[in-house]
């Protein structure tokens, strides 16, 4: 291996050890990550709860309103510990053929640019399924980073992902998780499947009847690419008598498709946005997690100099073989009878239909990791621009959103006022 060769793409078992500064630099870490969550969760039991609880509608708003800003500032200390410990960049492309490509006219429009005519986010649809490949186990971190530049609607408030029941009562993360309306799961799916089409079909309606933004995010993968879940990939391709993937496992279509025909009756303009997502320094065939993990990440620093990040987006009622859900729509519009419909049954032919239609676009993302390979960079068609966006918050006063200050100071300035 060669000295110059950059941290990076050095196994993290074969990195030399850190310097007092950068243990130092973890340390401070620590501090500031937890002291964040305490006060983010603090602020849900102590300034938010006592809403919830009075009978009036309006104290039931603004609990809704506290709660979305609590998991916005969980989204902005994600930012803000990567612009401190971890600075990197996303890189951002767009497929213009194939399937869910996008035209160039579209990028162009949905490209934000600053007062200089710098990119600096991106106005996509907002109520959509975010899919990815699964690498380490930042990809979640990097994702909810992403929403938080699809500007202006503050997507970062509103994203929902599915965690093992057994985190629920984890002590602050936990109990901040339930906070945010998060889905937990047994991962039995007999028992799941149930929870998981009611929850988010309670989440689809409220989204479409405030016109909020959502994203659920899911990697059909289901775990990490790894020298266990590789074979076990194969050994099922072997299995169904299908094609392997290369650089990625095979997708899981159940919990996806389960989830799209939950969300699709109640937001007629559902998108699935699909995302590719590579870190430069893993080699073809390599494991993601021996050069990639949160603890070296921000512990020791060594973050990836870009996540290039591939999107495809998918017009779900139209684009994506989701099935018969004529029982829960008429003409493409929901039935307001059926609002209420929450289905946990589907059709064995619809769902093999869903499946190769599904094994279809993995296979697409398996070639562009190939691709990826040899260019260091998803931005395959000539004059398609790509988008850079570096990890850091857009304005200073953030840094207090991260830390849960304007809850505390507002009652605290309310307060004053009440006793004077």
């Amino acid at each position: 291996m060669s000295p110059d060769t950059a941290l990076y793409a050095i196994p993290i078992n074969e990195r030399p050890p850190n310097s007092w500064f950068r243990t130092f630099q973890a340390f401070l870490f620590c501090i500031l990550f937890n002291l964040a969550c305490i006060m983010i969760n603090g602020s849900q039991f102590v300034f938010l709860l006592p809403f919830r609880i009075l009978p009036f509608r309006w104290s039931r708003k603004l609990y809704y309103a506290g709660i979305r800003y609590t998991k916005g500032a969980f989204g902005s200390l994600q930012i803000l510990m990567c612009q401190w410990f971890a600075p990197t960049k996303l890189v951002i492309t767009f497929e213009t053929q194939g399937m869910g490509r996008f035209t160039r006219e579209e990028i162009d429009r949905y490209i934000i640019k600053d007062a200089d005519g710098n990119p600096a986010g991106l106005d996509l649809p907002t109520k959509f399924v975010l899919i990815a490949n699964h690498q380490v186990y930042a990809d979640w971190w990097y994702a909810w980073c992403f929403t938080y530049f699809m500007s202006p609607q503050y997507v970062h408030r509103y994203v929902y992902i599915t965690l093992k029941k057994s985190l629920r009562w984890v002590p602050i993360v936990g109990w901040g998780m339930q906070f945010f309306k998060f889905i937990f799961l047994a991962r039995s799916w007999a028992s799941d499947r149930q929870q998981l089409a009611t929850d988010l079909a309670s989440l689809g309606r409220e989204a479409e009847r405030e016109g909020k933004p959502l994203c659920f995010m899911l990697y059909p993968e289901g775990t990490l690419v790894s020298k266990d879940t590789r074979p076990k990939s194969k050994k099922y391709a072997d299995k169904m008598g299908i094609a392997d993937m290369k650089h990625i496992l095979l997708p899981r279509s159940t919990g996806l498709l389960y989830s799209l025909r939950s969300l699709a009756p109640r937001i007629p303009d559902l998108r699935l946005l699909d995302m590719t997502v590579a870190y430069p320094g893993i080699p073809p065939l390599g494991y993601g997690q021996n050069y990639y993990t949160l603890r070296s990440l921000f512990f020791d620093g060594v973050a990836p100099p870009a996540i290039h990040m591939h999107l495809r987006m998918f017009d779900v009622p139209h684009g994506v073989p989701i099935g018969n859900l004529a029982g829960t729509m008429k003409a493409g519009t929901p039935d307001p009878k059926a609002k209420h419909i929450v289905e946990v049954d589907i059709p064995s032919d619809e769902k093999d239909v869903f499946d190769v239609w599904l094994r279809k676009l993995w296979q697409e993302k398996d070639e562009s990791m190939a691709k990826f390979f040899e260019r260091t960079s998803f931005n395959f068609d000539e004059g398609v621009p790509s988008v850079e966006i570096p990890l850091r918050l857009r304005r200073k006063w953030e840094i207090l959103d991260a830390f849960c200050f304007f809850w505390p100071a507002s009652v605290a300035y309310l307060w004053g006022r009440l006793r004077g």
